[in-house]
């Protein structure tokens, strides 16, 4: 069966999602960010503070293309992984990718408190956070299937998530 890919923006849920997903998918769950830190025995904060943000989307691709042979996997993708269009058309040839959207208010309230986030680390949250939903849509756009998950719960994702791959045939 084809990959679920979980594409948005950081603090949108794809991590918490995910794992859910997997659980009642029964697929393996793989968090890119996670996955990253464990082969370069780095934080992304660290890799984007010694390295910069290009080896960080570096490692993105490799990890991507990796992935793209495997399958039974819910992917919770970085927020930026899909601004590289050779990652989606990677993530495309095994893949189903769903969309989470989430309003500026909901992200600062999710990230206020981890301000580790190198792309949110300085300046205004708010500000930094609204510019970077602009610069992103094109990329989040991608999406096959998106959920507004602003009032939702985690479990009422899964829900909405799962009925679709149903519907389409993506899953049994």
């Amino acid at each position: 069966m084809k990959n679920i890919v979980l594409i948005g923006f950081m603090g949108s849920g794809k991590s918490t999602v995910g794992c859910r997903l997997a659980h009642r998918l029964g697929y393996k769950f793989v968090d890119t960010d996670y996955e990253i830190e464990q082969v370069t025995g780095l934080t992304v904060a660290q890799i984007f503070a010694k390295h910069g943000v290009k080896r960080f989307r570096g490692e993105e691709a490799l990890l991507v293309s990796k992935l793209m042979h495997q399958q039974d996997l819910v992917i919770a993708t970085g927020g930026g992984l899909v601004l590289r269009p050779e990652n989606v058309a990677m993530l495309q040839q095994n893949g189903v990718l769903i969309g989470l959207k989430a309003s500026a208010q909901t992200i600062c309230s999710r990230v206020r408190n981890k301000r580790t986030r190198p792309l949110l680390a300085r300046g205004n949250l708010r500000e930094n956070v609204e510019r970077l939903l602009r610069e992103r849509q094109a990329a989040y756009d991608v999406a096959e299937f998106s959920v507004d998950v602003d009032q939702l719960t985690p479990e009422e994702i899964v829900d909405i998530i799962y009925h679709y791959l149903k519907e389409k045939g993506y899953v049994r």
